[in-house]
């Protein structure tokens, strides 16, 4: 089973699409957002607001994000694991091209 921890909550689609996410820490981007039963619904683009309560700017990764508005949005671990060994395998193909 994947640990899942709960991270923020969607405000609202801004006019642009963009999802608005009230956080409740800093994340990276990239990050891969999902509801409570693992759907993914959004990622991470960027962080904005005060450092104190920051808030998220992501994009949608469903055609009925609507209906999230005002739930909450958790990150699993196993994104943060393949971001960094998607990056590992990216140095050591730098290192191998040169």
């Amino acid at each position: 089973m994947i640990a899942m921890r709960e991270i923020g909550k969607i405000l609202h689609v801004a006019g642009s699409g963009r999802v608005i996410i009230q956080i409740s820490e800093p994340l990276p981007e990239g990050q891969i957002l999902c509801d409570k039963g693992g759907t993914r619904v959004a990622r991470v683009m960027e962080l904005i607001g005060p450092v104190k309560s920051p808030f998220a700017s992501a994009a949608a990764l469903t055609n009925s994000i609507k209906k999230y508005v005002g739930r909450t949005v958790f990150a699993g671990q196993e994104q943060y694991e393949k971001r960094e060994s998607q990056a590992f395998a990216q140095k050591t193909r730098r290192r191998r091209t040169r």
